[in-house]
């Protein structure tokens, strides 16, 4: 080989003796990842309607709060009015929360409860006008008729489909020269648009919201789902809230207080946790001042994935679409995410109209969460 005089660090890749060097990955920098979705799992069956629905039911309830302003001495009045009269029986021994005293009802007329005071040697107590009444249970006479027969009403809950959809489309010269990295210019498209599309559903999921008006759609109305917030009406708590934990910082009381309620309201097992980036490191932090090392460690440990308390183990989700002030619990049973039937996310080539191949990625999806009660949320957290 002749001499050229030229040094190999002078040498660019535009000269034909110097091979590009061009790694035949492409990185992606963008965040796409679906930790909620990949949590709950795939539903086991699909939606057959644009509005999906699924029945709910209660029972009969077992407390009431009382509703007589007129109430003058507690210790010895033996009638009083409830907000809800319908929800006892004569015989029905009832005590008000915090009270150690017990109360026989001897009859029901609408709304006002006349009682047997300080009932099985227990004393007679104080009442007040919105105290909680806890009904113990009924006690039946021997030989006596049946009850009056009450039920609750089966309630249809729903949610309609939203389409998710992108568009894809590459030139025939495009799909015909060769690629770095990959081998197929529409075949890295669709896989493209798709962990765009994951990643929207996810997002709207989480935060998601129908329309007030024509929730069904139509050609001039999109359809869409309401996410898990949207559904969330029962245990919802906000730093400020009367009773709620005081501060905005997140901490273990305040966790434990809506794991308590829940508990309290509901049958609902509390086993997944989900919160943002913000908040996680709070949830770290709960460990700070007893997080202890041997000293040969080389490691600092500082996450938490799990929290278990006496109301159960719930295992810590990170997702980068929740509100930056909130943390969401959720009995991961009751939550799917279903596809409509025969429309999970799926490519559905278009014709061409020209010197390229085009297409779409379709996928239509709708949230079913059930027993709203059985969830909770934390509003109005310190960000900063």
């Amino acid at each position: 080989m002749s001499f050229t005089g030229k040094a190999t660090y002078s040498s660019g890749a535009t000269l034909p003796e110097i091979a590009e060097d061009v790694s035949d990955v492409i990185s992606i920098i963008s965040p796409f990842e679906t930790p909620l979705l990949d949590v709950l799992g795939d539903p086991m069956r699909a939606a057959t309607s644009t509005h999906h629905e699924w029945l709910e039911d209660t029972l009969l309830p077992n407390t009431d709060t009382i509703d007589d302003s007129s109430i003058m001495d507690g210790e010895t009045e033996s009638s009083f009015d409830v907000a809800h009269g319908e929800r006892f029986l004569a015989g029905d021994q009832i005590q008000v929360a915090g009270s150690k005293e017990l109360m026989l009802v001897t009859a029901v007329a609408s709304n006002t409860l006349t009682v047997i005071r300080g009932y099985a040697g227990t004393t007679a107590e104080v009442i007040a006008d919105e105290q909680t009444i806890n009904i113990l249970g009924n006690a039946a006479l021997e030989g006596g008729d049946k009850p009056t027969p009450r039920f609750t009403n089966r309630t249809r809950c729903g949610n309609f489909t939203q389409i998710f959809t992108a568009a894809a489309e590459v030139s025939g010269t495009d799909l015909a020269a060769s690629q770095l990295g990959l081998a197929d210019e529409m075949d890295y498209q669709k896989a493209e648009r798709l962990r765009e599309l994951l990643r929207d559903l996810e997002n709207t999921v989480i935060n998601g919201g129908a329309p007030t008006a024509n929730p069904q759609g139509s050609d001039t109305v999109r359809r869409t789902m309401k996410g898990v917030l949207a559904h969330l009406a029962t245990n919802v708590f906000a730093t400020g809230d009367t009773d709620f934990p005081t501060g905005d910082g997140l901490d273990e009381e305040k966790i434990n207080f809506v794991l308590r309620k829940i508990w309290e309201n509901s049958n609902g097992n509390i086993d997944t946790i989900v919160v943002g980036g913000f908040q996680k490191r709070k949830i770290n932090g709960f460990l700070s001042a007893v997080r202890g090392y041997d000293s040969g460690e080389t490691t600092y440990r500082d996450g938490v994935s799990g929290y278990e308390s006496d109301f159960g183990m719930c295992k810590i989700v990170t997702t980068r679409w929740m509100p930056a002030d909130a943390v969401m619990l959720l009995d991961s049973s009751r939550v799917s995410v279903l596809p409509m039937a025969g429309r999970s996310f799926h490519f559905k080539p278009l014709a061409a109209t020209g010197d390229s191949e085009c297409g779409e990625l379709i996928g239509e999806y709708t949230l079913e969460l059930r027993n709203e009660a059985a969830h909770g949320i934390i509003r109005g957290l310190a960000t900063s």
